[in-house]
């Protein structure tokens, strides 16, 4: 999985061109670290040296029952993370994670448009007192969160809960001032969504100028007048910049605006406006629009999948008490994410199903179960392992030679995971109908 989300040639040139490449023989090569920060978050409630344990059980599968490693000591894991850094992961996340649906995934267009969404949410991190620095944390009635916490905002694509285009900032930092960092990451063809928050002249210019199409619910307070009524009952309209722009109607930017009432639901709001960059009715019919707007709430899926069944639960917080390890820690989360949801695409395009019908709980639990057996770094490394010793360091994970198990420095004797099976995961074990 890791392998096909997160190749061993990108982890490489990601380390060089962020100057993290490790330069002489290490017991944890920079590049075997990379894979290590993933695990880290598909174990959240493990320890560090057992998540190690458990990546470095994989050598067992390509040397056999015979070979043995050493669990580096909690300093000397702390001590690769930071030499590695945040930045190779953040470029390997903005390099790798795109959209993955294809014209036969179900769920994941509207007639040409490929749907996605944006929204962002917030996450808790240690209390240190660099991380509180750093980040910031949320007021209370009471005074002040009792932990710090990062925000985040990205896009998904909605038919398989992939989170892209991701900018991570400080609490005290807005949604909206994160979300300029993402709508560059728009493409045409896409028909994003999003809510009234994320409504501005700027950042609806700023989208709309990467050919993607919009449709975004508007504020109550905007001006939104009937320039000229459509047969579907939508109407165009024109939007400015200032009121003064308004008076003078200069610079303004043609929408298309489409407004409806939810009856029969309780604590719905008397009415709805949705703008969109579709001028024409007949390409996409305001009826059609308006049931496409709650897709918008698959995002708020995908960050749930994220913050409690990948996390482990509201109550966990991310493990890293620097903010840079913090960093590290969260793109380390979203490859986690990716993965996962790539693995499932594939199970739903090899079972004709739409990836909403797959579980993300029962995914997570496979790859957990699982992962022991694989190597901590792809089998297209396996050769230069093998050959790792004959001198410099040709695949980066010589560190990793069979060698007779030995404690580390301080290190107890922790519970080992058990030998797992050989059977390798498969799609069809995503795919359990007693588990969809």
């Amino acid at each position: 999985m890791l392998n096909k989300v997160v190749p061993m040639p990108r982890v490489r040139a990601a380390l060089e061109a962020t100057g993290r490449a490790s330069r002489r023989q290490r017991e944890l090569p920079a590049q075997v670290v990379v894979y290590y920060v993933i695990a880290l978050t598909l174990y959240m409630s493990v320890s560090y040296r057992e998540v190690l344990r458990g990546l470095l059980e994989g050598l067992v599968w390509l040397f056999g029952p015979a070979a043995r490693v050493t669990v580096a000591a909690k300093s000397s894991i702390s001590a690769a993370r930071t030499r590695l850094g945040w930045e190779p992961m953040k470029v390997l996340h903005d390099e790798l994670v795109k959209p993955v649906a294809q014209a036969a995934t179900r769920g994941a267009w509207y007639r040409q448009w490929r749907l996605v969404s944006l929204d962002g949410t917030a996450l808790a991190v240690p209390d240190t007192a660099a991380n509180a620095r750093a980040f910031g944390r949320p007021g209370t009635s009471r005074g002040a969160s009792a932990f710090p916490q990062v925000r985040f905002v990205s896009l998904v694509e909605s038919g398989t809960h992939v989170l892209f285009g991701t900018a991570l900032g400080a609490y005290r930092e807005g949604e909206v001032t994160l979300a300029e960092e993402v709508v560059p990451r728009l493409e045409p063809g896409m028909l994003c969504l999003a809510d009234r928050n994320f409504f501005s002249f700027y950042l609806w210019n700023q989208a709309r100028a990467t050919g993607a199409d919009l449709l975004w619910r508007g504020k109550k307070n905007l001006v939104l007048p009937c320039e000229k009524r459509l047969p579907d009952g939508s109407y165009l309209s024109t939007i400015y910049a200032t009121p003064k722009d308004r008076r003078h109607q200069r610079n303004g930017v043609r929408v298309r605006v489409i407004e409806y009432a939810l009856e029969g639901v309780e604590e719905a709001e008397p009415i709805y406006r949705l703008l969109t960059t579709i001028l024409d009715h007949e390409a996409a019919p305001a009826s059609e629009l308006a049931a496409l707007y709650p897709e918008r709430w698959e995002i708020e899926t995908a960050l749930d999948e994220l913050k409690t069944h990948l996390r482990g639960g509201a109550h966990i917080v991310l493990r890293s008490k620097t903010p840079d390890l913090v960093r590290q820690e969260f793109w380390g989360f979203l490859l986690a994410h990716f993965a996962v949801r790539g693995l499932m695409h594939e199970a739903a395009l090899a079972a004709g199903e739409d990836p909403d019908r797959l579980s993300f709980t029962h995914a997570v639990r496979v790859i957990r179960r699982k992962l022991p057996q694989l190597a901590a770094f792809p089998p297209s490394a396996v050769e230069g392992v093998s050959s790792g010793a004959a001198g410099g360091d040709p695949g980066g994970a010589s560190g990793l030679q069979p060698r007779p198990m030995h404690p580390a420095r301080g290190q107890t004797q922790d519970e080992q995971l058990s030998p797992p099976p050989r059977e390798l995961p498969t799609c069809s074990m995503l795919c359990n109908r007693a588990d969809t």
